[in-house]
């Protein structure tokens, strides 16, 4: 019982973790062409703004995948 509920446990880390990386990253870039498209003239500045927040975007669904894999094998 206490291992199937580890594995339960580890498939919902992973997993709620893709999930929320995904809105996410489809938040960051529905934003981002938001602003190209009200001030195109500010597209290198906005680019390099977008590549950080992706960076911090898709921070938590890989800390989430490692645990969520711990979880699962270890």
């Amino acid at each position: 019982m206490e291992d199937s509920l580890l594995k339960i446990a580890g498939a919902i880390m992973v997993g709620m973790g893709a999930i929320g990386g995904a809105i996410g990253v489809g938040v960051a870039a529905s934003k981002y062409l938001e602003g190209i498209a009200r001030q195109p003239e500010l597209q290198g500045y906005l680019l390099g703004q977008f590549f950080i927040m992706m960076a911090l975007v898709d921070a938590l669904p890989i800390i989430s995948l490692a645990f969520g894999l711990i979880q699962l094998f270890g």
